[in-house]
């Protein structure tokens, strides 16, 4: 009989473990990130919604926005340097060696390439401003770039959470430091 029940118990424990070993599967299927052109499709879908477009409006919009969005993707992307994926060693290399400092010609060069880039996102604005005005409003065209910039902010302040909790901090940990830093400095200065 004893036998029996460490059998049974032995079959539990093997069973519960299959399935939680299935939904940490089920999870990290979940959690992965959309492809670019699934971020297009919904953000096409959001402004849609947002400006509360008619179908047949919406139909003429659909193509142009996605357009719009791909091309000031593109040109976001032009300065960024592709991420090399490392190791747990060479991690740990990289956190206790300091980076080089820039030189003279990499910063001109940076801001070069930064003024670059606002040009070319500037003519991708324009060109479509040209676009957008021929099936929307001038309050909806506002609209657009007014949740632009907001999701630009919703975005900022994501990776700056992400950010924070990366280097050890809790949420609002390092919000807390800056209020005593701001809290040390008032006294000082009486």
């Amino acid at each position: 009989m004893k036998k029996f029940m460490y059998v049974v118990l032995a079959m539990l424990l093997i069973g519960s473990q299959l399935s939680l070993s299935a939904q940490n599967k089920d999870n990290q299927e979940k959690k992965q990130r959309p492809t670019p052109e699934q971020m297009i499709q919904i953000q096409t879908n959001q402004m849609v919604r947002a400006l509360m477009l008619d179908d047949a409006t919406a139909a003429k919009f659909t193509p142009i926005y996605q357009k719009y969005v791909k091309e000031l993707r593109e040109c976001r992307m032009m300065n960024i340097k592709p991420r090399v994926k490392k190791d747990a060693t060479q991690d740990a290399e990289a956190n206790k060696t300091p980076k080089p400092a820039m030189t003279d010609a990499d910063i001109a060069k940076m801001l070069k390439d930064q003024f670059t880039q606002s040009r070319k996102m500037l003519d991708i604005r324009e060109k479509y401003y040209n676009e957008f005005s021929k099936i929307l409003s001038q309050k909806q065209i506002l609209k657009i770039y007014q949740q632009e910039k907001s999701n630009a902010s919703k975005f900022k302040k994501e990776f700056d959470r992400r950010k924070g909790q990366k280097s050890g901090q809790k949420t609002g940990q390092g919000n807390r430091q800056k209020q005593q830093k701001q809290h040390v400095q008032r006294h000082l200065q009486k």
